[in-house]
């Protein structure tokens, strides 16, 4: 398989000086799953936290226009993600918007239901499987290495391969050897991007392997995050030495709490805890939507540029939401229009446009409005799959 070698990363982002306050959560009715290996569509795990959307609130979902039906965007980023060489740094390691962007593509393909390009999807990963071919998974005790485990147990969630069953899973208990005094994971560092590269693999683990401990672990590092990180105002500063909401690092927490909320079983002590926190979020959201239809580069800014990767991962968090019952029909329009938005922004090859280049924490609002724009970064690509796969699920 060739290689492409990613440019240096710095997606940091530290810990705020607030604590958010506690959202009381309502009641809300869930419904089960039985399928083999859990539900691909639901979650996996046999569990599923959800209610039936109202009607008018799936038909803001399913009415879209014809250049946004998420089978063919779907279609059409993974037409122009195959192609690419698999992304590796410079130590020879695949680096997570690689793994970000085939965790979509397969979801997407199992729900368009396209065998053809899932199995092509997991022909391009299966040399993970090999001794020599393992060496390009990192085995550094770092979150942005231990999320590569989503990707071996998506496949195996729609394969039923327990080869990359059990890969994934070492990865996800490996992540939470020698935890902290706290219980939380060692690799904790309290920066916003680390409730995705965690949470993603800990709640995977919980859907291929039916064990709780993992649901307990991912509920306890979210929870633990919401309380020591989250804003007043239901975002995140994307650090300490930075109070600025940028749009991909709430963006990943965003993800980060849709993902997790999917599966998570309701009646866990943390449920609520984590479902008031993404509720206190996604009223943010909403507010500061620009009339684009996007997110802002600066969620809270009217000055700054409409970004693509954090609309994607809006856009999903609150599909999500939407789809099962956890928000209101006016969140339906919210999803509809950031949906629509992101469609404008893809161009006729599948590369989406406008997002933003990794960004180092600085106390300049300036320095984030000049931002440079990428075309067709993966970070900007994964999160178009993951928002035409959740409108797709049935």
């Amino acid at each position: 398989m060739a290689r492409a070698r990613a440019k240096r990363f710095n997606f940091s982002m530290h810990k705020s000086l607030w604590s958010a306050a506690v959202v009381i959560a309502g009641a809300l009715l869930f419904s089960g799953c039985s399928s083999r290996h859990g539900c691909l569509n639901c979650g996996g795990g046999g569990q599923m936290a959800s209610t039936t959307a109202p009607a008018a609130a799936k038909k803001a979902l399913a009415d879209l226009p014809a250049n946004c039906d998420p089978k063919t965007i779907g279609e059409k980023v993974c037409a122009n993600f195959l192609p690419r060489k698999i992304y590796y740094n410079a130590d020879g390691y695949i680096v997570y918007p690689e793994v970000c962007a085939a965790f979509g593509a397969l979801r997407f393909a199992a729900a368009a239901g396209d065998g053809a390009l899932q199995q092509k999807l997991i022909e391009r990963y299966a040399f993970i499987l090999t001794p020599e071919g393992s060496k390009s998974v990192s085995t550094n005790r770092h979150v942005d290495f231990h999320v590569f485990g989503v990707l071996p147990l998506e496949i195996y969630l729609v394969s039923g391969d327990e080869r990359y069953r059990d890969f994934g899973l070492r990865m996800a208990d490996d992540q939470w050897l020698n935890p902290r005094p706290d219980g939380l994971c060692a690799e904790t560092r309290w920066w916003v991007d680390d409730c995705f590269m965690i949470g993603s693999l800990q709640i995977q683990a919980y859907r291929a392997g039916h064990d709780a401990k993992y649901a307990d672990q991912v509920a306890t590092e979210l929870a633990a995050y919401l309380d020591k990180l989250q804003q007043p105002n239901g975002l995140f500063y994307h650090a300490d030495v930075s109070p600025h909401f940028w749009g991909r690092g709430n963006g990943w927490f965003a993800a980060a709490l849709a993902e997790v909320l999917r599966s998570l079983p309701p009646d866990h002590p943390k449920y609520a805890r984590l479902m008031a926190g993404y509720q206190t979020m996604m009223a943010s959201l909403k507010k500061y939507q620009a009339p684009s239809g996007l997110w802002r580069q600066l969620v809270d800014n009217d000055q700054a540029w409409d970004e693509t990767s954090c609309t994607g991962m809006f856009t999903y968090a609150l599909i999500v939401g939407v789809r099962h019952g956890w928000l209101d029909d006016s969140y339906a329009e919210a999803a509809r229009r950031g949906w629509t938005g992101l469609c404008g922004k893809i161009d006729d090859t599948g590369a989406v446009h406008d997002v933003c280049v990794g960004t180092n924490q600085k106390d300049d609002t300036q320095y984030y409005l000049d931002r440079p724009r990428a075309t067709g970064d993966l970070h900007g690509q994964a999160p178009i799959l993951w928002c035409a796969w959740a409108l797709l699920e049935k």
